[in-house]
């Protein structure tokens, strides 16, 4: 085969893995994974079966490139916002908690992805599952760093409140007013934070000694 006609193939095999991802994405975002059978995801992606196990070996592997997708898309904007913001850790915390909450308030926003495929393979050792959790501790770790820039008491224990406050909003978009959810996200965040740092004495008071 010509090198011409071999790159051929690998550009027209990855174009068909694409589509495969991209419309199983589609589908399991809107219906959920459990619904969706890889009959329907190759009848709407026009290719034969044997193109999906092909590229994808299971529909668990499927599920699992699925989440890994939404994963590239939601730290790619992540990383974005933390560049525009350098080291002002409080700036980059408000930008975030805006995208975040933009997120949630789209009309077609139907949860977190992660959260959603967790709740419907509640095996531990499921691949979609391992996937779905590491997405989240990394969200953690990734707030940690920047509490530790707020001058908070315990950085770690505010990582894991802001953890529980977004992922609330993910869970919670059906309730929000339109444009609501950004504006309680950053006063809730507001309010954790200035819980979280150490009481300030007022000037004159002194310690007492036993």
């Amino acid at each position: 085969m010509s090198k011409i006609a071999t790159n051929a193939a690998v550009h027209g095999g990855t174009d068909v893995r694409d589509r495969i991802l991209e419309t199983a994405s589609e589908l399991f975002y809107r219906q959920g994974v459990r619904a969706v059978g890889v009959d329907l995801v190759v009848e709407k992606a026009g290719v034969a079966k044997t193109s999906l196990y092909r590229h994808f070996g299971t529909k668990d592997d499927l599920i699992a490139a699925f989440l890994e997708r939404e994963d590239q898309d939601f730290w790619g904007q992540w990383d974005g916002v933390t560049a525009r913001h350098g080291a002002d850790a409080k700036a980059a915390l408000d930008a975030h908690l805006g995208w975040i909450g933009e997120r949630v308030g789209r009309p077609n926003y139907r949860g977190c992805p992660q959260i959603n495929v967790a709740a419907e393979f509640p095996e531990a050792d499921h691949p979609a599952r391992k996937v779905a959790e590491a997405h989240k501790r990394e969200m953690r770790r990734r707030l940690k760093v920047i509490a530790e820039r707020l001058d908070v008491t315990n950085p770690d224990e505010l990582a894991g409140q802001l953890s529980v406050l977004i992922n609330g909003a993910f869970v919670s978009s059906q309730i929000f007013e339109r444009d609501e959810a950004t504006t309680l996200l950053r006063r809730a965040a507001a309010a954790l934070i200035a819980a979280g740092r150490a009481p300030t004495k007022p000037v004159g008071e002194t310690s007492a000694s036993c």
